[in-house]
């Protein structure tokens, strides 16, 4: 099982990024997706989040209107759009896979990609 993240990387403020999340060994359109971000001397927090199907879309308040998820069941690929960047959305950014199977949370993560935004 693997979840690749990539795009990260330097933009300025108002700047967008798009990352990727490029999963392997696992159903993919089985599992919800998620976006975590982890800042430094912080918790990590949730994003944003995507159902198995792409139905349905979460987040949280402070990015809503800027950031847009999604995902692509024949690539076996979640993405996250990014605009509007601010200094405060600097962290790095990890992709989950998670599903409810018989009574039990299943769910894998990536090794996350770094979003710094700074002039």
């Amino acid at each position: 099982v693997q979840l690749l993240e990539s795009g990260g990387g330097l933009v300025q403020p108002g700047g967008s990024l798009r990352l990727s999340c490029a999963a392997s060994g696992f159903t993919f359109s089985s599992y919800d997706m998620s976006w975590y971000r982890q800042a430094p001397g912080k918790e990590r927090e949730l994003v944003a989040a995507i159902t198995s199907t792409g139905g349905s879309t979460n987040y949280v308040d402070s990015v809503k209107g800027r950031f847009t998820i999604s995902r692509d069941n024949a690539k076996n690929t979640a993405y996250l759009q990014m605009n509007s960047l601010k200094p405060e959305d600097t962290a790095v950014y990890f992709c989950n896979a998670n599903r409810y199977v018989f009574g039990a949370w299943r769910d894998y993560w990536g090794k996350g990609t770094l979003v710094t935004v700074s002039s």
